[in-house]
C-alpha cells in the first residue's frame, strides 16, 4: 500500500506537534516508518488519507467495543450536542450513567467521572492514600496506569529497593513512594509489603494487563495478592481502563472473581469520547471532596456529550450480555487461525489471550511478566507489523500492546486477516 499523503501529513505535523502525535505510540517509532492518518471509519474498517481500507484491531485501544460509528452511541451524541456541548454544572445524564455503571459492576457504590484513564488512577491513588493515611504504593513491572509522576517509575535493584524515575520531570521524591513488584510473582509483593511494614496505602494492577501484551495473572498470584491486601490492610485498586465493560458486564473482577476495593475506568465507559472515572464502596468514596476531605475537581469532568455516549454504549452491552461471547468466540477464532499459520513457519512465537483481547510475541517462552515479555524478537515483530498492515491489516504498532477487538468485525474479517498472515513470513 502506498501512503505519500499519509507521510507528507506527518511532516507537516511534526512542526507544529512534538514529534508529530499527541500520543507517542502512534509515532511508529516502535516499528519504523511513518503513521497512518485516518480519515474516517466505520464498523470495523479504518479509511485513511491515501484512500486505503484497513482492518482496525485497536478499536480506539478499546472503546470501539461495538465497532466505528455505532449509531445508538452517534445518535445519543448528536442529540445531546443540539442542547449544549458543555455546562460545567450538574446534568441528569451523570446520575443515569453512575446509576447504570453502579448496577453493573460490583463492589461499588459510588463513581466519580473524570476525562481520561490516567486521571482516574491519579485520583485514585490519592483517594486510597487520604482513606489510609499511608503514603506508599505497589505498582508491577509493565503495567501502564497513565502519565501521572506516581507510575512513571522503573525497577530499582531488587524486589525491597524503592523505584527510580524514567521520565525526566518526575522527581525522585515521587519516586520514593512508588515500589515495584513482578506480575505473577507474589513473592515479590510480599518482599515489599515485609520490607514497608504499616507504610503501604495501594496496591494497582491491570487485573489482566495489556500494557506488556495481554497477560493473564494465573489464579495463584491474584488470589493471593488479594488475600495479602486484606491482611495487611492494604487497598487493591484495579486499573479496569482496559477491562472495564470490555471482558463482560462487571469486567475483569466479575471474569476472575476477585473483588477490589477501588476500580478506575476508561475506554468503554466514554463510548469512545474522553471520560475516565473511578469507583469503590461508600465508606471509601465518601472521603472525596465535597464529602471528605480528599480534594479532586475538574471542569470538564461529566461534560455531556462523554456523558450521553458512555450511557448509550453501557446501555447496549446491558441489554445485550451476548456481545461480549461472540467478542471472546471471534478472538478465539482468530487466535486459531494464527496458531495454525505462525506453527508451520518454524518461528518462535506466543499467543496470550482473554476475552476480546490478545496479543502475539515472538519468543519461545511464556509470556507471564514484562521481563518475559521484553525478549520478543523486535525485529520479527516489526516484519509481520508491516507485513499486516501492506495487506490491510492495521494493528497496535508496538509489541507491548494488546489488540482490541470489536463486534462489527466478521468472521470474514477475521479469515482474511489469517490469510494474511500466511503471506507475511
Amino acid at each position: 500500500m502506498i501512503y505519500k499523503r499519509s507521510s507528507a501529513l506527518f511532516n507537516e505535523a511534526k512542526k507544529y506537534i512534538p514529534g508529530g502525535v499527541n500520543s507517542p505510540v502512534r509515532a511508529f517509532n516502535a516499528v519504523g516508518g511513518d503513521p497512518i492518518f485516518v480519515k474516517e471509519a466505520k464498523g470495523a474498517y479504518l479509511y485513511d488519507e491515501d484512500g486505503n481500507t484497513l482492518i482496525d484491531y485497536i478499536a480506539s485501544w478499546g472503546p470501539l467495543i461495538l465497532g466505528h460509528v455505532y449509531e445508538p452511541v452517534l445518535n445519543a451524541i448528536i442529540d445531546k450536542a443540539k442542547k449544549g456541548t458543555s455546562f460545567g454544572m450538574p446534568t441528569e445524564i451523570e446520575t443515569d450513567l453512575a446509576k447504570l455503571a453502579v448496577s453493573m459492576v460490583p463492589n461499588i457504590d459510588k463513581i466519580r467521572f473524570v476525562n481520561s484513564g490516567t486521571e482516574a488512577c491519579m485520583s485514585a491513588v490519592r483517594l486510597a492514600r487520604g482513606y489510609s493515611g499511608k503514603d506508599k504504593i505497589i505498582k508491577f513491572s509493565g503495567c501502564y496506569h497513565g502519565h501521572s509522576d506516581s507510575f512513571l517509575i522503573q525497577a530499582g535493584s531488587g524486589a525491597v529497593t524503592f523505584g527510580s524515575p524514567n521520565s525526566p520531570g518526575v522527581t525522585q521524591g515521587t519516586a520514593k513512594d512508588t515500589l515495584l513488584a513482578n506480575y505473577n510473582d507474589l513473592e515479590s509483593v510480599k518482599a515489599l509489603t515485609s520490607a514497608n511494614k504499616g507504610e503501604i496505602a495501594a496496591v494497582i494492577i491491570e487485573p489482566i494487563a495489556g500494557n506488556m501484551g495481554c497477560i493473564i495473572p494465573t489464579e495463584e498470584f491474584i488470589t493471593g495478592l488479594r488475600e495479602l491486601c486484606t491482611k495487611e490492610g492494604i487497598l487493591l485498586i484495579f486499573d479496569e481502563v482496559m477491562t472495564g465493560f470490555r471482558l463482560g458486564a462487571g469486567g475483569a473482577q466479575e471474569a476472575l472473581g476477585i473483588p477490589a476495593d477501588i476500580v478506575t475506568f476508561g475506554k468503554v465507559i466514554g463510548g469512545g469520547l474522553p471520560v475516565g472515572a473511578f469507583a469503590a464502596r461508600n465508606e471509601i468514596m465518601n472521603y472525596l471532596a465535597p464529602d471528605g476531605p480528599v480534594y479532586q475537581a475538574g471542569t470538564l469532568s461529566g461534560n455531556p456529550l462523554a456523558m450521553s455516549a458512555g450511557l448509550a454504549m453501557l446501555t447496549e452491552l446491558n441489554n445485550r450480555p451476548e456481545v461480549f461471547e461472540s467478542l471472546a468466540d471471534k478472538t478465539e477464532h482468530l487466535h486459531e487461525g494464527f496458531d495454525n499459520v505462525l506453527k508451520t513457519k518454524g518461528i518462535p512465537y506466543q499467543i496470550n489471550r482473554y476475552g476480546s483481547m490478545i496479543s502475539v510475541h515472538f519468543t519461545d517462552a511464556p509470556v507471564v511478566d514484562f521481563a518475559s515479555s521484553a525478549k520478543g524478537n523486535n525485529e520479527t515483530f516489526k516484519t509481520y507489523f508491516h507485513g499486516m498492515l501492506n495487506q490491510g491489516i492495521y494493528l497496535p504498532p508496538s509489541a507491548f500492546e494488546s489488540y482490541f477487538l470489536n463486534d462489527a468485525l466478521s468472521y470474514g474479517d477475521l479469515d482474511k486477516t489469517i490469510d494474511a498472515l500466511k503471506k507475511v513470513f
